[in-house]
C-alpha cells in the first residue's frame, strides 16, 4: 500500500467523504442511501460536527475512510461525544485504515479536552481502542434498549467522571 495520510477533512471532501459511506454501508432498500450518509448530511447541516476530529484517510489522493465526530451531553451538559460513522470504502477495508482513523480521532480529541467519546458498537473490536462498557461508568445509553455489552466509553485525559444520560446529537434523533 502506498503511504496514507490521515488528515482533518475539508469541504473539497464531502461528496469523496458521501461515497465513502454510501459504499461502506448497506442502504436499507435499493436505490436508497445508507443511513450514515444521511446522518453526516445531518450533523453537518446541524452544525454538530466536532472539525478538529472529523478525519479523512487519503492514499495517492483519493479518499478511502472517514470518521466523524459530533457533539454529545450527559444530562444536557456537553461533556462528551459521539463517534460515528467511521467507512473505509471496501477494496481499501483489513488494511489497518479504520484502526490508524480511530487513533488519529482519538488523539484529536484528547488534544481538545474532551472528557471522552461514545459510540454504539461491536463489544469485541472497540476495546483495542480502549473502549469499554459505558453503563458500569455511569454513563446511560439514550436508549435503555441498548445492549450494555455494545454502548462503549472511551474516557480521555480530561475525564472529570461525568454521570448521567447520554445523548447523541439531534441528527441521531431524525433518523
Amino acid at each position: 500500500m502506498s503511504a496514507m495520510l490521515v488528515r482533518r477533512e475539508r469541504p473539497a471532501d464531502l461528496e469523496a467523504i458521501r461515497r465513502v459511506h454510501r459504499e461502506a454501508f448497506t442502504a436499507p432498500e435499493p436505490g436508497a442511501e445508507p443511513v450514515e450518509v444521511a446522518l453526516l448530511d445531518g450533523l453537518r447541516a446541524d452544525g454538530s460536527l466536532i472539525e478538529p476530529c472529523c478525519l479523512v484517510a487519503e492514499v495517492e489522493g483519493e479518499i478511502v475512510g472517514h470518521v466523524a465526530v459530533s457533539l454529545g451531553t450527559v444530562d444536557g451538559v456537553p461533556r462528551l461525544v459521539g463517534l460515528g460513522p467511521i467507512g473505509v470504502l471496501p477494496e481499501w477495508q483489513g488494511r489497518g485504515i479504520g484502526s490508524a482513523l480511530m487513533h488519529a480521532t482519538l488523539a484529536a480529541a484528547d488534544a481538545a479536552d474532551i472528557e471522552g467519546v461514545v459510540l454504539l458498537g461491536h463489544e469485541s473490536y472497540y476495546p483495542r481502542f480502549g473502549f469499554e462498557p459505558a453503563v458500569p461508568q455511569g454513563i446511560m445509553p439514550p436508549d435503555p434498549s441498548w445492549p450494555d455489552a455494545n454502548f462503549l466509553l472511551r474516557p480521555l485525559t480530561a475525564w472529570g467522571s461525568p454521570r448521567g444520560q447520554f445523548r447523541y446529537a439531534p441528527a441521531f434523533e431524525r433518523l
